[in-house]
């Protein structure tokens, strides 16, 4: 199930410990793929990224199958890592080729944006984005939406 990231993601992903061939990441029958488009420079961003931290650490806490994928709009090295720092979660590495055009095709009109695919890579909510969702349900009840 690797090859799903490897077609969304490409070759490379960013994790804790480094940059690393994607196809090492396994998606699970069941799990849920978030695609966080974000910076550190924006303020909501900033805001946002806490709540979805405590969400993401709640339900996989909880059991639940939740991958994360930060999808960067940062204008530095720098400013990547360092807001890379506050995410328990996967990136694409800063300035890969394979984040051009990202927001574009999943419809990203604003940041933060977190666009939930299934472990097929199908977009699972249709209508909102699932940072409106996270508000809404904090704690992860229905947790994966879809609308």
């Amino acid at each position: 199930m690797s090859s799903v990231l490897v077609k969304l993601v490409g070759d490379k992903i960013q994790t804790k410990e480094g940059i690393v061939d994607t196809s090492t990441i396994t998606v699970d029958d069941g799990q849920v793929i978030g695609l966080y488009f974000s910076a550190h420079w924006c303020p909501p961003c900033r805001k946002f990224t806490p709540k979805l931290v405590e969400f993401y650490n709640k339900v996989t806490k909880d059991g639940k199958k939740f991958l994360i994928i930060f999808v960067s709009a940062d204008r530095s090295q720098q400013q990547f890592s360092d807001y890379y720092k506050e995410m328990p979660w996967l990136a694409i590495p800063f300035g890969s080729d394979n984040q051009e055009g990202m927001g574009e095709e999943y419809g990203i009109r604003g940041i933060p944006t977190l666009v939930l695919l299934d472990s097929a890579g199908k977009r699972i909510q249709s209508k909102s984005d699932a940072r409106t969702m996270i508000n809404a349900d904090p704690e992860g009840a229905e947790f994966p939406w879809s609308t």
